[in-house]
C-alpha cells in the first residue's frame, strides 16, 4: 500500500460548524490513505473531532505556533517550520490566513497550501474589509489553490481578492443525501413536542449575530398563523434569542434544545426551513432541509437562490427585512398542499446536486494532484 498523504489542517476553530463538518466527512471517507495533524486557533475548540470515525489517523497538535497575531517575520517563520513536515497544507478562512502567509514569506522546501474560504462572519457580513482585502491578495498569490463552495465567493476570490480563475476551485458542498426524507424521530431533538394546531418553523445554526435569529424570532412572532419556532444550535447568541422571544411574547412557542447530531433523523420534523442570516455561502442546512422536503423561507443571502428548486424561488424575500420574511413564512404556513409541492420538488434536486459522492470525489482529485500524489485519495 503506498504511504500515507500527511495533511496538516490549519483551523481558527475547530468547533463544529459547515466547514468543520465538510473536513471531518472528508478525512472519514479518505480513511487509512492519509493522516492528519488539526490545528484549531482556539485552544479548546475541538468539538468536531467527536464525528471523526473511528480508524481514522489523526492528531490534535499540542502547543502549535499561533495563528493570528501582529504580523510578524518570525511568527510566520515559527509557522513555516512547523508546515514544512507535511505533504499537504490544508488552511480555512480568515483565521488560518497566516499560514498561506508564512508560505509566501518562507517559500523554500515548503509543501503545497490549498487555502478555503466559506464565509464571512458578521464584520464582514455587509462589507468587505479592505485590509483583510489586500491581505488576501498577497497571501493567497502563495497558495496552490483556492477553494470556495458558491459562485459568490467565486466572483469575489476572482474580482476583489484578483486569483487567476485556473486557481479557483468552486466546490459544492454535499450531504448524504440518502439518508433524509424517512421518518423523523423526535426524540432525536430534545424537548421537542408538536404543539396542536401550529406550524413548525425550524432552522440549523450556530447561535451566532451573523446568523441573525433574533429577526427570525421576529419574523414567526408576526405570523397569523399559529406557529412554534425551533432554533437547533449553540453559541454566544443564545441569551439575545431568549429575550427576543420574551419580548415577543413566545416563551412557550420558541424552543432551544442545543446542539443536536444526526439533523436527518429529525428535520422532517419541521414544516418549514427559514433562514435570516447576515452572510451565508452554500448553507449545509438549507441543503439538509431540501433533501428531507421541506420548503425554505429565507432572506436573500449567498446562493440560496441558485440552491434551490423553482418552485420554491417566490418564497425568498426581496431585502432583509423581518417583515418581508414574515410574509413568505405565512404564504407557506397558511397552504400545506403548496409545501408539500414545494418540498418534493427541493428534495429532487437536492438529491441531483448536493450528493455528497461528487464533493468527496472532487476534493480527493483536487487534494491529491496538488500534492503530486494522483490518485492516492481514491
Amino acid at each position: 500500500m503506498s504511504k500515507p498523504l500527511n495533511i496538516l489542517h490549519l483551523h481558527s476553530s475547530f468547533d463544529l460548524g459547515g466547514k468543520e463538518a465538510r473536513a471531518v466527512r472528508l478525512m472519514n471517507a479518505f480513511g487509512d490513505r492519509a493522516r492528519h495533524m488539526i490545528v484549531s486557533g482556539v485552544p479548546d475548540a475541538l468539538s468536531a473531532r467527536d464525528a471523526i470515525a473511528p480508524g481514522v489517523r489523526y492528531e490534535i497538535a499540542q502547543n502549535p505556533p499561533p495563528l493570528t497575531g501582529k504580523p510578524s517575520v518570525a511568527r510566520y517563520e515559527a509557522i513555516a517550520k512547523f508546515m514544512a513536515r507535511f505533504d499537504l497544507v490544508l488552511t480555512y478562512n480568515w483565521g488560518a490566513i497566516d499560514g498561506v502567509m508564512a508560505r509566501r514569506v518562507f517559500a523554500k522546501n515548503m509543501p503545497p497550501v490549498i487555502h478555503h474560504e466559506d464565509g464571512f462572519n458578521a464584520d464582514e457580513a455587509v462589507r468587505l474589509n479592505p485590509v483583510r482585502n489586500m491581505y488576501r491578495r498577497i497571501a493567497l498569490g502563495a497558495a496552490d489553490a483556492l477553494v470556495v463552495p458558491s459562485h459568490v465567493l467565486e466572483a469575489i476570490a476572482q474580482r476583489i481578492w484578483k486569483q487567476p480563475a485556473g486557481k479557483v476551485h468552486r466546490i459544492s458542498n454535499g450531504i448524504d443525501t440518502a439518508r433524509y426524507g424517512k421518518k423523523p424521530d423526535p426524540r432525536a431533538l430534545p424537548g421537542f413536542s408538536h404543539l396542536p394546531g401550529h406550524v413548525v418553523v425550524g432552522t440549523l445554526a450556530g447561535l451566532r449575530e451573523v446568523k441573525d435569529l433574533p429577526m427570525l424570532v421576529a419574523a414567526v412572532g408576526g405570523l397569523k398563523t399559529k406557529a412554534q419556532l425551533v432554533i437547533v444550535g449553540e453559541g454566544p447568541e443564545r441569551q439575545a434569542i431568549l429575550d427576543a422571544a420574551e419580548n415577543m411574547g413566545m416563551e412557550k412557542t420558541v424552543l432551544l434544545p442545543g446542539f443536536a447530531p444526526d439533523p436527518h433523523r429529525y428535520m422532517g420534523l419541521f414544516d418549514i426551513f427559514a433562514l435570516s442570516s447576515k452572510s451565508e455561502q452554500q448553507p449545509i442546512a438549507v441543503m439538509e432541509a431540501m433533501a428531507a422536503g421541506l420548503p425554505i423561507a429565507s432572506v436573500p443571502v449567498g446562493d440560496v437562490r441558485r440552491m434551490i428548486a423553482p418552485e420554491n424561488e417566490s418564497f425568498i424575500a426581496p431585502d432583509r427585512n423581518p417583515v418581508h420574511l414574515r410574509d413568505q413564512i405565512e404564504r407557506l404556513a397558511g397552504y400545506p398542499d403548496a409545501r408539500r409541492h414545494v418540498g418534493k420538488a427541493n428534495q429532487a434536486r437536492a438529491r441531483a446536486l448536493f450528493d455528497e459522492a461528487a464533493m468527496i470525489a472532487s476534493y480527493a482529485r483536487l487534494y491529491a494532484d496538488v500534492a503530486d500524489r494522483p490518485g492516492i485519495l481514491g
